[in-house]
């Protein structure tokens, strides 16, 4: 994919967040995530994503409305991030529901459009389809850190912005949540359909 100005970047709305989880899992799909740094900007096309849907999923951090510190942040208006840590690496979720329905949509990897360099700096050496083929992995690319927690994902420096839906998703159970009893079958991870960026 060619790179594309910052100029063109815009935020999408507060609006745009207010869809059902599995529809807004759905909706990410083709849109830009952007993180401005110091070091510059980075954004990546969304190419997968799963849905956690809240205190009836067993894979859900908030599942039977689990609120501690970590969560707070689900609980609140649709179209926040939610960062946390997973075995050293940073992932980062949208929120998404009504405020007190604590859900959230997990971005699982991105195709790069801004900022290769950076990336590279970043992550190393890798395979180009390798710097963002997984949710660790794109948040280190493009600076997502911790610290994010909390911002609103319509405005800057942390933001989705209007991409190009694809033509084709396909669907299937999410990925590393084997000890979620039923929840692990749920084929709520969506991605687009022969992406190379696509995690597995």
């Amino acid at each position: 994919m060619e790179e594309v100005s910052r100029l063109n970047y815009q935020p999408v709305t507060k609006s745009f967040f207010n869809k059902p989880t599995i529809e807004m899992a759905k909706s990410l799909l083709g849109q830009v995530l952007i993180k401005e740094t110091t070091e510059g900007v980075t954004a990546g096309r969304i190419v997968e994503t799963e849905a956690y849907q809240g205190p009836d999923d067993q894979a859900a951090h908030s599942f039977g409305n689990r609120r501690t510190k970590r969560t707070e942040i689900m609980f609140g208006e649709p179209g926040y991030v939610y960062t946390y840590e997973m075995h050293t690496h940073c992932l980062v979720n949208v929120v998404c529901e009504r405020p007190g329905l604590p859900q959230a949509v997990l971005i699982r990897a991105v195709e790069p459009v801004e900022g290769l360099e950076l990336m590279y700096e970043r992550r190393g050496d890798k395979k180009k389809k390798d710097l963002t083929n997984g949710p660790g992995k794109l948040t280190k690319a493009l600076g997502i850190i911790k610290a994010d927690y909390g911002r609103p994902f319509f405005e800057r420096p942390l933001f989705i912005a209007e991409g190009t839906p694809p033509a084709s998703v396909t669907s299937g159970p999410r990925i590393g949540i084997d000890n979620a009893g039923e929840a692990k079958d749920y084929p709520w991870r969506f991605w687009e359909t022969g992406n190379p960026y696509v995690s597995r």
